[in-house]
């Protein structure tokens, strides 16, 4: 599995509508939080490595009634706490 980050821009008055629309229809989200700023929400979503993530992105966010705008971060480690090592590394 691989974790890629998804910033959401909402129609005004839309962001929590949204979110419980994710909540309920996204599988692969793993935590969605509201966010100050440019954008309303930050979801982080977890793809299987062959997932083409465009077509995740535009199939099962973009296609949300409210969103506005969508900014994709793509993840290539992740570090824990402790050890400062990516956990496949261990």
């Amino acid at each position: 599995m691989r974790a890629i980050f998804v910033m959401i821009k909402c129609e005004m008055g839309e962001a929590y509508r949204v979110a419980r629309e994710a909540a309920d229809s996204i599988a692969q989200l793993s935590e969605l939080y509201s966010t100050s700023g440019q954008y309303d929400l930050l979801g982080k979503f977890y793809l299987e490595p062959e997932q083409d993530i465009g077509l995740f992105v535009t199939e099962a966010i973009q296609k949300l009634p409210g969103v506005k705008d969508t900014y994709t971060l793509i993840t290539f480690n992740a570090f824990a706490a402790a050890s400062g090592e990516a956990p496949g590394n261990r």
